[in-house]
């Protein structure tokens, strides 16, 4: 009996361990079935004998024995003197099993057959990634760096398993040799060209929240639940916890004593800064507690249009706008309130200021307009606020407010 070389194709079978052999015994049936159809018209008599461990398979012919002359269905029935031509012993009402020779399909079509088997081995291959890294979305890996670009790091999994970790997904701090092991969390699998594409990150919210399960044990046993966790990759981290025991102080849980638990997850995030906060639905307190390291003095909340005015002593401002105003955005994604912030000069002597209109003369009336439009009417009240903040809370281009604000400085300098 012919093998017809179908070695390799089972190889490949036993390669995928995640391909089971019911799986796979189907899959040959059935491409062996269809060159059976197309032969005979039909695959019923027909057995396909798959021996995976050899690399060949049987297919096997059974026909029952009838009288000559009265063979009606040639596929399922054969005459008595055709069928003592094989064997002697054989009566009628007897089944004749018969084994077919697979050259008797021709090269041609065992060509195809193998083909058809090879595509069908590849694509069950790519539904077992898909499926397998589908039901990891939101878990975190251990992949080794096999090839970086510049736009995306190639990695492989413990199974050679191709994995992709964009540019956009990478703290802009990572740094990746070949042959480095990196822990990142699978964000999703997308489908190019009918092949799984599985994608990687470490600048997901997720990635954080794994980490933490991982180095805090509360959380992973469920006394402790993350409500949300907002990021500016490798600059700042805030995640609002709470505690389902009253025993258990959740903020001091995920920091660890002398911040042994949250030190790890600092350098696998690049020094990202993380702050833990209480969650509560207070929505005043939980907005004072995400501007942490500031510290709020007032506070006057619109919650139908989901603002907060915040006021601040002055060495207090820049604490909790932050770097590159991160501090503040994180704190408005956090608790969904868009959040101004103002200098509480209450207690303060007064200070010679100069109302914005004086200026009208070097300043047009339109920007003037626009600095009024957010609490900015006299030339302090500009100047107390920093050119970032002046950007992010009004219409006015960068040169603008510069110049608003030499024009201001200079004047207060003259008296």
């Amino acid at each position: 009996m012919s093998s017809i070389n179908l070695i390799d194709a089972f190889q490949d079978f036993k390669d995928a361990e995640n391909i089971d052999r019911p799986t796979m015994m189907k899959v040959v049936e059935d491409v062996f079935k269809t060159l059976l159809r197309k032969k005979y018209g039909s695959d019923e008599n027909f057995d396909v004998i798959v021996n995976a461990e050899k690399g060949d398979l049987e297919i096997i012919r059974r026909r029952m024995i009838v009288e000559d002359g009265q063979v009606e269905d040639p596929l399922a029935q054969v005459a008595y003197s055709d069928a003592v031509k094989i064997e002697p012993d054989f009566e009628v009402g007897e089944e004749l099993y018969e084994e077919i020779d697979l050259l008797d399909f021709g090269r041609r079509a065992i060509l195809a057959a193998k083909q058809t088997l090879a595509s069908r081995i590849s694509d069950l291959k790519k539904n077992v990634l898909a499926k397998k890294y589908g039901d990891r979305i939101g878990e975190i890996i251990s992949a080794e760096v096999y090839q970086v670009w510049k736009k995306e790091i190639l990695l492989l999994d413990e199974e050679g398993n191709e994995l992709i970790l964009p540019k956009s997904e990478q703290i802009p701090q990572d740094y990746f040799k070949k042959g480095e092991n990196i822990r990142a969390v699978v964000k999703k699998v997308d489908m190019k060209n009918n092949s799984p594409v599985i994608i990687l990150s470490r600048t997901s919210p997720d990635f954080l929240a794994k980490l933490l399960e991982i180095e805090v044990p509360e959380i992973f046993d469920g006394l402790i639940v993350i409500k949300k966790i907002v990021r500016d990759p490798g600059e700042r981290a805030k995640v609002a916890v709470e505690s389902y025991d009253d025993r258990i102080d959740p903020v001091g849980a995920c920091v660890g004593m002398k911040g042994s638990r949250i030190h790890g997850i600092v350098r696998e995030l690049k020094n990202e800064n993380i702050d833990v906060i209480n969650y509560t639905s207070n929505i005043q307190l939980l907005i004072q507690r995400s501007l942490t390291p500031a510290k709020i003095t007032s506070m006057e909340l619109d919650n139908e249009a989901k603002h907060a005015n915040v006021y601040l002593k002055p060495d207090q401002v820049s604490l909790a706008i932050g770097r590159r105003g991160v501090n503040i955005k994180l704190a408005s994604e956090l608790t969904g309130y868009e959040l101004d912030v103002y200098r509480d000069n209450e207690g303060e002597e007064d200070e010679f200021d100069i109302d914005l209109e004086e200026f009208s003369d070097e300043i047009d009336s339109w920007i003037i307009d626009e600095l009024k439009r957010v609490g900015c009417d006299t030339g302090r009240s500009v100047l107390n606020l920093t050119a970032e903040e002046l950007e992010r809370r009004t219409d006015l281009e960068k040169e603008t407010i510069a110049d608003v604000r030499r024009i201001l400085k200079e004047e207060f300098e003259k008296e």
